[in-house]
């Protein structure tokens, strides 16, 4: 989602102005409701995040799936939008999720506050408690199996496919890809967390993923937030444009995760757990 802005521009040595796409950033307040031991309707606000409007639901199904606040999609009775329509773009930027049983959240996630912004999801969190990921069992080391062809390929085929990259040029995208590098889906925000949230939580509603046969591929750098989330979908192999920071390879490591970086035309890092990439094709 988009909007025009006028812009002033300065080339050779003199300004123009011009209409410019420029990606919408607005927050939303995402509001659990679940009932207490007393059979209480409690309503909780558990994250204000900075998002690309669109897609707010499956934006919330990723966000509270991959943060493990519920183990399974049909722990959620109903998504609703509320709140006052803001007047610049028409939304609605509160969201409410009904849960059909409290014992099926976790009450101490809940506790925490999952405040984020849209450039990175664990730095806006209120303590490092919410690194203990909730995760106990490795990826299988050796599935998917992907050529190194269709690993260099993918990120290419990522931004020809983003809908909103090609107006505004500032907006993340994650894409899931099968091993033989066909798109399975793309989700876009601003925020590049955001846009893996979205892409999961899409995924797991229409049934699409299969980590034995499945990788993804984000824009921009890869830090443990994006790290997280792929592991949370069981997700062997993930791609990024840019550079990994020191505590998602340490992630990616820890559950035997393939991690790609500065992936182009001709090159790509591997920075952990090289055995699910084919070098000789």
């Amino acid at each position: 989602m988009s909007s025009k802005f006028t812009v002033f521009k300065y080339k050779s040595n003199k300004f123009n102005d011009f209409e410019d796409h420029i990606s919408i950033e607005e927050p939303l307040e995402i509001i659990l409701k679940y009932k207490d031991k007393n059979e209480s309707w409690i309503e909780k606000t558990i994250s204000i995040t900075m998002r690309t409007p669109g897609d707010d639901e499956d934006l919330v199904r990723g966000f509270l799936f991959n943060e493990k606040v519920i183990d399974k999609l049909n722990y959620i009775e109903k998504i609703e939008s509320i709140g006052e329509t803001s007047e610049q773009y028409g939304l609605q930027n509160k969201i409410v999720v009904t849960i059909n049983n409290s014992e099926n959240i976790d009450i101490d996630k809940i506790k925490r506050n999952f405040l984020t912004n849209s450039s990175c999801g664990v730095c806006g969190k209120s303590s490092l408690d919410v690194l203990d990921i909730i995760k106990k069992d490795k990826i299988f080391k050796f599935e998917p199996k992907i050529p190194k062809e269709v690993l260099m390929k993918s990120p290419e085929n990522l931004r020809k496919n983003q809908s909103e990259f090609s107006k505004t040029g500032g907006i993340h995208a994650s894409g899931l890809f099968s091993a033989q590098g066909d798109i399975v889906a793309i989700k876009e925000d601003v925020g590049r967390h955001n846009a893996l949230d979205k892409l999961i939580g899409y995924a797991l509603s229409k049934k699409l993923l299969d980590n034995k046969c499945q990788f993804l591929t984000c824009s921009g750098r890869l830090n443990f937030d994006l790290v997280q989330k792929a592991l949370m979908a069981n997700i062997g192999i993930l791609i990024g444009v840019g550079a990994p920071t020191s505590l998602a390879i340490d992630l990616a490591n820890k559950f035997d995760m393939t991690l790609v970086g500065f992936v182009k035309e001709d090159s790509f890092n591997i920075y952990s757990n090289k055995e699910r990439i084919i070098i000789n094709t």
